[in-house]
């Protein structure tokens, strides 16, 4: 997998923002890179008993359904977390091969895309986020690269610590 460079062909604010989301995502792929089976489903911290690169990869790929699909588009919240289980999509991630994981990913961001493309950056989502709040689709790029950056970080750690493997 081979990242794309975090510098924009163009400077408007639209290739700017899928710019570095698009980075954002590569990053994370990267970082799962020859990750093996066993390792992808391995929980390290004892604090975070969840935090799994395949739970982290899944989740990832979640939050993107919920921000463009429940709140920007206001569909029904099909997503796998419930009242009793709210991290379920990390919990059931370890039940599912890690390429399945990213290839599910790559497809649902490919949708993401052409949905971005489509849409102004000033069209405000279809549900309020809070306090009736209805966020504008610039400000969701913002925060889903803001979600995946500070995750990735999450991914590096977990990968030095499970294999040595550094920077990737």
């Amino acid at each position: 997998m081979t990242r794309i460079d975090d510098t924009p062909p163009a400077w408007d604010d639209r290739t700017q923002l899928t710019t570095f989301l698009d980075y954002a995502r590569d990053t994370a792929r990267a970082k799962c890179e020859g990750v093996s089976p066993e390792h992808a489903r391995t929980a390290l911290l004892p604090g975070s008993p969840l935090m799994t690169m395949s739970g982290l990869i899944n989740h990832l790929r979640w939050v993107e359904y919920y921000w463009f699909q429940v709140v920007f588009l206001g569909e029904e919240d099909e997503g796998p977390w419930t009242d009793e289980d709210p991290d379920r999509e990390m919990r059931t991630a370890v039940d599912f091969p890690l390429p399945r994981l990213l290839g599910a990913y790559a497809d649902q961001s490919a949708r993401y895309r052409e949905l971005v493309a489509g849409s102004p950056l000033d069209k405000r989502a279809q549900r309020p986020v809070r306090d009736g709040l209805h966020v504008d689709l610039r400000w969701i790029l913002l925060h889903l690269t803001e979600e995946t950056a500070r995750h990735n970080g999450h991914l590096d750690i977990l990968r030095e610590l499970l294999d040595g493997t550094k920077g990737a």
